[in-house]
């Protein structure tokens, strides 16, 4: 499925002229203006699954946070803007070919790392609260205690469940369990199968950040599963090898200059996995 068929980013003759318009010649200090200095405007068209491949510094990010700025797609966490980031968007054009869905989203990896970070403090408070209660459990069930009023039923109602349970049992009773323990990865593909849904038009930055090499093959599976079969469309900015070898992705790369198009084995990250590999071949 394909909701976004075009973007195209300003040449850097068009940044010039906004500055122009409002009399500041100091433009090439204000994000993101002066990412994509193109003589010419770079003109992006998707397929159902489109890479934007590129080293630390080419635009990759970017691309997609102005894309989904101008989209209005949901995000989760801040990013870098600056006070002429809207005023760049006025500068972007875009091709829609279907009407894009509500929940369609960005997601980054700080959205990830959030979400790994807010299960390990929610299981940390789990933990606190099961110490306090072990402590009040012994008190309530070996302390002297009588009703005197209504307001100490509650506290009557725990002295009889502990003096009628053991304390495993009283803990399991009354206490949420913690959330599974899992690794940072499989935290990380929980959350992208969590996010990901039916019908929808997807922004991911860097997915593989925390996945192990076997992680980011479920989530290369679990990406062409969902477009193949659940009419999704991705875009997504990756240095995977495993990502990048997606049957059928095109891939925009960034550290052309201008951009290309380019097959994965032809991109340089790949190619200096192959030598590594042929230099220490058995």
């Amino acid at each position: 499925m394909i909701y976004l068929e075009k973007f195209i980013l300003p040449s850097k003759d068009r940044e010039f002229n906004f500055f122009i318009e409002i009399k500041r010649q100091c433009y090439n200090t204000f994000y993101p203006f002066q990412v994509f200095a193109y003589p010419e405007d770079l003109q992006l068209d998707f397929e159902p699954i489109t890479i934007l491949y590129g080293g630390n510094g080419s635009g990759k990010t970017t691309a997609l946070n102005v894309i989904a700025e101008k989209l209005g797609l949901k995000r989760e966490s801040v990013f870098n803007q600056s006070n002429f980031f809207e005023a760049y968007l006025k500068y972007c054009d875009h091709r829609i070919e279907a009407h894009i869905p509500e929940h369609s989203a960005i997601i980054t990896s700080d959205d990830v790392f959030d979400y790994a970070l807010n299960i390990r403090n929610l299981n940390l408070g789990i933990d606190q609260k099961r110490t306090d209660m072990f402590e009040g459990y012994l008190e309530a069930k070996y302390s002297d205690f009588k009703m005197n009023s209504l307001e100490d039923y509650e506290r009557l109602k725990m002295v009889n469940q502990t003096r009628s349970k053991t304390q495993s049992r009283y803990i399991r009773e009354n206490l949420i369990s913690n959330i599974r323990s899992r690794s940072n990865g499989e935290n990380a593909f929980k959350y992208f199968t969590e996010k990901i849904t039916e019908k929808g038009l997807f922004l991911l930055d860097e997915p593989e950040n925390s996945l192990s090499p076997k992680m980011q093959l479920k989530l290369k599976s679990f990406i062409e599963e969902a477009v193949r079969y659940f009419g999704c469309q991705i875009i997504m900015s990756t240095h995977s090898p495993f990502l990048l070898s997606i049957e059928g992705a095109k891939i925009y790369d960034f550290d052309s200059d201008p951009v290309e198009i380019k097959n994965w084995l032809e991109l340089e990250h790949i190619k200096k996995y192959y030598e590594l590999f042929k230099d220490i071949e058995i």
